[in-house]
């Protein structure tokens, strides 16, 4: 049996490279040599190996057999699936929360939204990166979002479905030569969903997620590893 400290490391591990996943600072189709992943986070071989099998079963990093492991690439076929059931479940659970949604729901999305809009979106040492704290901040605000939904299954379902979408949207924030007014676009889903449109703040929720896919296509980094 692990102990708790071997537990906590492997913890600690997966959070370090999930992270790194999640920001592109590990690029897609990137190949994961262990004991250089030991060598840079400081972690034993063990944690590292643990970590790296939980990331396969999250679909972050794909293992090869005799090959090792290597970060999950992007295609295009993957990128529209995802973006066409993530929207599927969104909607969902945006509706149920609408329907359950109280005082505390709607104070929820009006503080976050208003401390997203307060953000800065590229990293301050490196304009093609997202700030981490704008990116927790609109993790928030989109569980905000679909607080008083009361189903447990779309929940985890949704979940799932915004961590297989952050490395495409992450990616997609420097190739937006034109700009995109992110703030009206979250604000739109904001107040359809206060005023309890349904109809509305599930279409504006379909829209903005449609909007980091076609940015994507059309720079032309989808099925490819970025390397």
């Amino acid at each position: 049996m692990a102990s708790p400290k071997a537990g906590s490391l492997t913890a600690e591990a997966h959070a370090r490279l999930r992270g790194d996943i999640l920001a592109c600072r590990l690029i897609p189709g990137h190949k994961l040599v262990i004991q250089d992943l030991c060598d840079s986070l400081g972690f034993s071989l063990g944690a590292v190996r643990e970590a790296l099998s939980r990331l396969t079963s999250e679909g972050l990093v794909e293992a090869e057999p005799r090959k090792g492991f290597r970060v999950a690439p992007i295609t295009e076929e993957e990128l529209q699936d995802i973006t066409n059931v993530r929207a599927t479940i969104e909607s969902l659970c945006l509706e149920n929360a609408i329907r359950n949604g109280d005082l505390k729901w709607e104070t929820g999305i009006v503080s976050t939204l208003f401390e997203l809009s307060r953000l800065k979106l590229q990293d301050a040492d490196d304009s093609a990166r997202v700030s981490e704290v704008w990116a927790e901040t609109h993790r928030r605000f989109h569980e905000a979002l679909v607080a008083a939904c009361d189903s447990p299954w779309l929940l985890r379902l949704r979940e799932t479905l915004f961590t297989q979408s952050e490395r495409y949207r992450r990616v997609s924030v420097p190739l937006d030569r034109m700009g995109r007014d992110l703030h009206g676009e979250h604000k739109a889903i904001a107040d359809a969903a206060i005023a309890r449109d349904v109809v509305r703040a599930t279409a504006e929720m379909r829209a903005h997620l449609a909007k980091t896919t076609r940015i994507l296509i059309k720079a032309g980094v989808v099925n490819q590893h970025l390397t």
